[in-house]
């Protein structure tokens, strides 16, 4: 007969080493701008997956892409070096 047995402290041995650091949590928030711009983009798409974009659909995924993209180019001109911006 097998015993089933707990692996608790192995899993729980590197709860420590699993949760983010803070620097980690500062670069999430650094492109939580662009994640949240991603994030209306795909809902933009979504609206229009099971019917023909209309005028306004449309309009509002070419909104959404823009948002998009300017929150990207805001990230990399914050994290580029000054030497490299404009090069």
């Amino acid at each position: 007969m097998d015993h089933i047995v707990t692996v608790q402290e192995a899993v729980t041995a590197f709860a420590d080493y699993m949760e983010p650091t803070d620097a980690e949590l500062e670069e999430i928030d650094r492109e939580m701008p662009v994640l949240l711009a991603d994030i209306d983009l795909l809902d933009a798409h979504i609206a229009t997956l099971d019917r023909t974009p209309s005028e306004l659909d449309q309009r509002r995924i070419r909104r959404a892409r823009r948002r998009a993209l300017a929150a990207r180019v805001e990230l990399i001109n914050h994290t580029a070096p000054a030497s490299e911006v404009g090069a």
